[in-house]
């Protein structure tokens, strides 16, 4: 080993070009504004279908009477904002891209052969710090060249007898930048991310202003479905969401394809995590403790300041104990499904009752037989008959204000009048005679 002399390679050249479009003839930059509204309505439409034919429904977290029942706000509503949103989002993503340089080819190999030399490098350290231990490096790795003659050179220092880089430095290069880097720059955009969405999220529940002015439109969803994900205030959809999710892109350095998949993958997670459905097999439901059934309980009015992260894990909410800390909340889900549920039976049966006592209209033949009806009264004892039935409808709300409500073996004028049919019950049950004038 003696004779072997330290060396760092050189770094190679290299040559430049344009990078060509991941879709011949569509630029990177416009792929990645355009994948996530792809990616969000492709999504969502496979839980729209879902929910429409009412399928999967044991893992439903929310029955469709509740979705009726207990939003309050429509879905063309809904659908309205989502798609402001989402034109607000590639207005920005298209400001950001316009002061992107064009993204260049043909130094991946000068930057794989940066780390390599940064591995070399590295390695004259080791036998100082097997010093300090008291390993002689330099015996070591005489003792062991001839099995293992890679590791006796890094021991020694990184001294090789092969010009050039060894090919374990090259493989280890090649991983910290086709792997390592991209993964690091995902973590960090991930922790931007979450800690932006969170404070800013919890700042607007505990801010009255802010969440009167911005968060309560979000909030009209008691029932969470997929397309309302990005349901929000304008306003608020930029500074949560956008700004976010563009801050994490800038400060990571991350390339336009890695954009790409940052942003999609964080719109898929979104909608996730308000379809409505716990999927056991599912990865979005179990890759984090943050899914559709953690951010449900969220949006129901017992436990709306609590579980504020989102979208991707739940650090924030452990470390500052804002988790929902109220056990099962079973019963409290089949408490809001039993009281929507009795408003659609309710709905339904006073719909029902209207259908009974109240057939399509003909309003030419109504008018002709009004008229008819009118000028056969007045032609005759008219004014007569008309004090007739008034006396007559005195009496009758005399008699129901006499008559005690709900006593059985009693005369009911309010289910009396009911029965017959083309009578209405309207507040006060009257006799009266519907004319069209």
């Amino acid at each position: 080993m003696a004779n072997y002399t330290a060396n760092v390679p050189e770094l190679p050249s290299y040559n430049l070009s344009l990078r060509p479009s991941l879709i011949p003839g569509v630029p990177d930059a416009a792929v990645t504004l355009l994948s996530p509204i792809v990616a969000y309505w492709a999504f969502s439409l496979f839980y729209h279908i879902l929910d429409t034919y009412d399928l999967f429904v044991e893992y439903r977290l929310h029955t469709p009477a509740e979705v009726l029942k207990r939003n309050h706000v429509s879905r063309f509503e809904v659908l309205r904002d989502v798609i402001i949103q989402q034109i607000i989002q590639t207005i920005a993503g298209a400001a950001i891209a316009a002061f992107d340089p064009p993204e260049m080819i043909g130094k991946e190999g000068y930057d794989i052969a940066v780390w390599a030399q940064k591995i070399r490098i590295a390695q004259t350290y080791l036998p100082n710090l097997l010093a300090v231990i008291g390993v002689n490096a330099p015996t070591l790795a005489n003792r062991i060249y001839n099995q293992y003659p890679m590791l006796a050179s890094a021991l020694a220092g990184g001294i090789y007898k092969v010009n050039g880089f060894a090919s374990w430095e090259m493989a280890a290069a090649k991983f910290i930048y086709h792997i390592g880097i991209p993964f690091v720059q995902f973590v960090v955009a991930i922790c931007i991310v979450d800690t932006w969405q969170y404070f800013l999220h919890r700042a607007m529940h505990m801010n009255k202003f802010l969440y009167t002015w911005l968060h309560s439109r979000h909030h009209r969803l008691y029932v969470p479905y997929a397309y309302g994900a990005l349901y929000n205030h304008p306003i608020e959809g930029f500074l949560l969401d956008t700004l976010g999710a563009g801050l994490a892109y800038l400060v990571t350095g991350m390339t336009v394809r890695q954009g790409l998949v940052f942003f999609t993958c964080s719109t898929i997670k979104t909608v996730d995590d308000h379809c409505g459905y716990a999927f056991p097999w599912d990865p979005l439901q179990h890759i984090t403790s943050n899914n559709a059934a953690y951010h449900d309980i969220h949006h129901q009015s017992w436990g709306i300041k609590t579980n504020f992260s989102q979208p991707f894990f739940t650090f924030w909410d452990q470390v500052l104990g804002t988790t929902w800390k109220g056990g099962d909340v079973s019963s409290r889900y089949q408490r809001d499904r039993l009281a929507a549920q009795r408003k659609v039976d309710t709905d339904n049966a006073k719909v029902a009752s209207s259908i009974t006592n109240s057939p399509a209209v003909d309003l030419v033949g109504a008018q002709q037989q009004a008229a008819a009806s009118q000028k056969s009264v007045l032609e005759t004892d008219g004014p007569q008959i008309l004090r007739e039935e008034m006396r007559e409808e005195q009496e009758v709300r005399k008699a129901i204000k006499r008559t005690p409500r709900r006593k059985t073996g009693t005369f009911d004028p309010r289910s009396t009048l009911a029965s017959v049919p083309g009578l209405h019950s309207r507040g006060t049950p009257i006799l009266h005679a519907d004319v069209v004038h």
